[in-house]
């Protein structure tokens, strides 16, 4: 990834960091975006102590503007962007679908569906201009299957894999490949939130991996570096799961 310029969204924490953190090991210079800007902050100055480049940048991904804004950002420092994680996102505790409230589906929607299309929106119109990219969208093992509880959460990862087929349908021929990553249950905070309020029993979790384990972040984040790296030339609009085995039993 030398001298390239990566993007990732929610990359305060988690797989996002984890994310940015390697793609500037990998010799990208990394835009750390987040809803939560001291979190933004604290990875970018990571990766600077490191003698590495980044920028962090607040950013909402439910508002056009600020998404504009971040890619406009990027651009105005690294005069491009080569490589996009979108992967903000966030979870909501297991209701049945009678019970959920509009407004937690709305919120759900707007964060994990909406956020995603509009950062697609604004990185493949500076994509276009130079012909070329790579733009990796995280959805979810719940964008591969169903489960109880998560009925909102689920149709938003779903809607996900369908966006990203249809764009990497129609921008492959343009130079720009689009694909997704499908995590498990993955150790982050926002898994270990669902852990110790009890929404996600990890006995339970863990034997559902045949790995038998948790997932790690650096290895959601392995993952969208190969689908952003030459390595993978020729893979175009897949649903790439990163589960431990989740979805094979």
């Amino acid at each position: 990834m030398n001298g390239k310029v990566a993007l990732v969204t929610g990359a305060g924490s988690g797989m996002g960091e984890a994310a940015a953190i390697m793609f500037a090991q990998a010799g990208a210079s990394v835009v750390v975006a987040d809803v939560n800007e001291e979190a933004a902050k604290a990875v970018a100055q990571k990766i600077n102590a490191k003698g590495q480049a980044a920028i962090a940048v607040r950013c909402d991904v439910t508002d056009a503007e600020q998404v504009r804004s971040m890619v406009d950002k990027a651009v105005e420092i690294y005069g491009r962007i080569d490589a996009a994680f979108n992967n903000a996102g966030i979870q909501s505790p297991a209701t049945d679908i009678a019970d959920l409230e509009e407004d937690e589906y709305d919120r759900i929607m707007d964060i994990n569906l909406k956020g995603v299309w509009l950062c697609m929106k604004y990185e493949l119109q500076q994509m276009k201009k130079q012909g070329s990219g790579a733009i990796v969208n995280n959805s979810s093992i719940g964008g591969l299957i169903g489960l109880p509880g998560r009925a909102a959460y689920h149709a938003a990862k779903h809607g996900v894999l369908g966006m990203t087929k249809s764009a990497a349908a129609e921008y492959a021929a343009k130079g720009i490949l689009i694909n997704a990553v499908c995590p498990g249950t993955i150790e982050t905070p926002m898994v270990q939130k669902m852990i110790d309020s009890g929404d996600l029993p990890l006995d339970e979790a863990i034997k559902l991996m045949p790995i038998g384990r948790l997932g790690h972040a650096e290895e959601v984040a392995a993952a969208v570096l190969w689908l952003c790296s030459p390595a993978a030339s020729f893979i175009v609009g897949q649903s790439i799961a990163v589960d431990g085995g989740f979805t094979i039993v």
